[in-house]
């Protein structure tokens, strides 16, 4: 199965999956709202401006597993990010990243190591996975990684289809 086909809810409720990204390059996060890398909210929507119209999204998916740092409801969670970040990416129901009720998206991702080589666990709230138009998985930044590190920006702009 490819990230494309497992079904996933929008923040909203909706039935969805991310087959209506199919052929754009994705930015996957897990996000939370009480974190202090919360602010990369800002950058992670600057990217969004500014590949949006070359084929990019970024995806964000609420994520409670650290520290409880993302306890909000849905509707609290985007309040949240439209109010303080204006945040117009897309955003996903809250799922768990790791352990036995890893969503399934995630279960993929967490196979591809970072830039040293380590796969598995998300580290914490913010990491990010770069994922090519075809599906494939080509990148993955620790939560360190800032959403305007050039490394991170070279490997989005090498992923643009348009």
């Amino acid at each position: 199965m490819s990230i494309f086909d497992a079904p996933i809810a929008t923040l909203s409720g909706e039935a969805s999956s991310l087959s209506a990204c199919e052929g754009k390059a994705l930015l996957l996060v897990n996000v939370a709202s009480k974190c202090g890398l919360t602010p990369q909210y800002s950058g992670l929507e600057e990217l969004q401006k500014r590949y949006e119209d070359r084929g990019f999204t970024v995806l964000g998916f609420p994520c409670n597993q650290f520290l409880g740092q993302e306890p909000g409801t849905p509707e609290e969670i985007q309040e949240f990010c439209s109010t303080t970040y204006g945040v117009t990416f897309p955003m996903f129901e809250k799922i768990d990243v790791n352990g036995a009720h890893r969503h399934p998206i995630y279960a993929e991702l967490t196979e591809v190591a970072d830039g040293d080589g380590e796969a598995g666990e998300v580290k914490w709230n913010f990491e990010k996975f770069l994922v090519s138009p075809s599906g494939q998985i080509v990148g993955r930044f620790r939560p360190q990684v800032e959403p305007e590190d050039p490394e991170l920006v070279a490997a989005i702009e090498a992923q643009l289809p348009v």
